[in-house]
């Protein structure tokens, strides 16, 4: 299993994250109890479709509940996530647990980019406040790829950090019901 510590900075004797780790490194899941084996809308995706997978991955990663956000992805989804490569749910839950314990006052946005077939392009943007209180807007895109289920089995992200001061903010929470809007371009 990928050492998470390791992967998010931490020193390697750090325990102050450990409360914060659903299941902790090495436990065994709940993923039979917890996780449905499909996951509409379903192949192929029209442009409805893909933005309600748009919104929906939006909507659970504004919550920072890992469990919630990796009932999306297949048991042997294979992710990519800069520089930080997973396989299968508990190895995704516990990276998602030790990054959302690290980026405060987490908001996101995304947007749909494209999609054909099984696969739909994601950009988005998200601001963070760190343990030092610096702010951070991070842009990125994601490539996601879908089983037969609807449910994802490869994301592959690129993101870029940028330093922002508080007055900078433009995220200030989910995006509220009804809202559609695209995320700016800059």
């Amino acid at each position: 299993m990928t050492d998470l510590r390791a992967v998010c900075g931490l020193p390697a004797g750090d325990s102050t994250l450990i409360g914060h780790w659903p299941l902790g490194i090495g436990a065994s899941t709940r993923e039979d109890q917890r996780m449905s084996d499909s996951r509409p809308p379903f192949l192929p995706f029209d442009e409805e479709a893909a933005w309600k997978k748009v919104l929906g991955a939006e909507a659970a990663w504004n919550t920072r509940d890992p469990d919630r956000v990796v009932a999306a992805y297949s048991v042997d989804s294979q992710w990519r996530n800069r520089d930080t490569f997973l396989n299968g749910r508990e190895e995704i839950r516990d990276f998602l647990a030790v990054k959302w314990a690290r980026e405060r006052d987490y908001a996101l946005r995304k947007d749909l980019w494209a999609f054909r077939g099984n696969r739909i392009a994601v950009r988005f943007h998200y601001e963070s406040l760190d343990e030092h209180g610096q702010w951070w807007r991070s842009y990125g895109n994601e490539n996601w790829e879908f089983d037969d289920a609807g449910l994802m089995r490869r994301r592959e992200a690129s993101i870029n950090d940028v330093p922002i001061n508080e007055s900078q903010k433009r995220l200030f929470g989910p995006r509220a019901d009804g809202d559609i809007s695209g995320i700016p371009l800059l």
